[in-house]
């Protein structure tokens, strides 16, 4: 389940109603919602904010978990097993009619007490296996296993051909270096991959990519036919 432009919608009346309950300084609460509400500058213009907390904003992953921490009790009241992280969320249940139950009872909840919309092209009811959670998603087997999903593969794959792209003319080295920094940031979100065959085709694929920049680099039929039994060490 996704939350249509949730940063953007926030409402603040109900965010900041459940921020009083938890913090009863006074001048905090006023510095929050100075904070809700600042301005944002659009070809020179200070727009209001009316509704919504400011993306990429320090303090907003914090409020929006406040305002939906109300969403988990209620999916705990009704004794469904649940993973959220900020405004995506996953709900596990045992047959495709209780999830079409669960998702018109949420929606209806969200509506009236969040003034929040779901996504309805982004959220759906499927197998887990069939869905991705933080870019993450499971193998079809009696105990499942994590796995990087096809979609955060090939979103991987997008950033190194951009990257290489822009690198033509560049040495080998220099591009490969500026990889690294992406590579290993990947590799160490997924971590908890417990299938490790994606790492290690993406590992081939991008070899490959990399040995193209010197094939265009070698230019003449004679330098590739001097140079193509040679080792390439990637």
């Amino acid at each position: 389940m996704d939350l249509e432009k949730f940063f953007d919608r926030v409402n603040h009346d109900v965010l900041m109603v459940r921020v009083a309950k938890r913090v009863k300084d006074k001048k905090l609460l006023r510095l929050i919602g100075r904070y809700l509400k600042a301005g944002i500058m659009i070809g020179g213009v200070i727009h209001d904010h009316k509704e919504g907390t400011p993306q990429g904003g320090p303090l907003s992953p914090l409020l929006s978990n406040i305002l939906l921490d109300d969403l988990d009790k209620e999916l705990e009241r009704w004794r469904r097993r649940i993973c959220r992280y900020a405004d995506d969320c996953n709900i596990y249940v045992k047959s495709k009619a209780a999830g079409e139950q669960v998702i018109q009872s949420i929606i209806r909840f969200l509506t009236k007490k969040l003034r929040l919309q779901v996504n309805k092209e982004k959220s759906a009811i499927n197998l887990p296996w069939n869905r991705k959670f933080l870019g993450y998603t499971m193998t079809p087997h009696q105990s499942p296993k994590l796995k990087v999903s096809q979609n955060s593969i090939r979103r991987a794959k997008a950033r190194v051909k951009e990257a290489i792209r822009q690198g033509r003319g560049r040495s080998l080295p220099k591009v490969a270096g500026e990889l690294t920094t992406f590579l290993r940031g990947w590799v160490n979100y997924f971590r908890l991959s417990q299938v490790k065959i994606a790492f290690e085709e993406l590992d081939q694929w991008i070899r490959r990519k990399l040995r193209l920049i010197l094939w265009r680099q070698w230019k003449t039929p004679r330098t590739r036919a001097k140079t193509r039994n040679e080792k390439i060490q990637l």
